[in-house]
């Protein structure tokens, strides 16, 4: 699985794995530890569960533009979230991260490969 930078405003926030097949999609972080400046980027994506998860995270969902339709704080395990209408890609990244980072709905991201 190949990772790719996430920024904001130029500022790299991230670097985390790119799950762009089925099976890794669907593996997702199960059995995966994050690192304070990691996280997945699953394409193409608009819902995502955390059942069988140990930890929380947060998810941010992201047109095809990178323009962050919504932001989902802290998703305790074992969680199924509702499908955000438009989303092409979701962004998992470690608790607390999009507030730490002040990214919000709106917000631009933008994906280096």
């Amino acid at each position: 699985m190949k990772t790719v930078e996430i920024k904001k405003n130029g500022e790299s926030i991230a670097k985390v794995w790119h799950a762009r097949g089925y099976f890794a999609r669907l593996r997702g972080l199960l059995g995966r530890s994050l690192q304070e400046d990691g996280g997945m980027l699953l394409t193409p994506c608009n819902a995502i569960h955390t059942v069988g998860m140990g930890y929380p995270i947060d998810a941010l969902y992201l047109d095809k533009e990178g323009r962050v339709l919504r932001v989902d704080d802290a998703i305790a395990p074992g969680k199924v979230m509702p499908l955000q209408r438009g989303a092409k890609h979701v962004l998992e990244l470690p608790e607390g991260s999009a507030k730490r980072r002040g990214i919000a709905a709106g917000d631009v991201l933008e994906v280096i490969r």
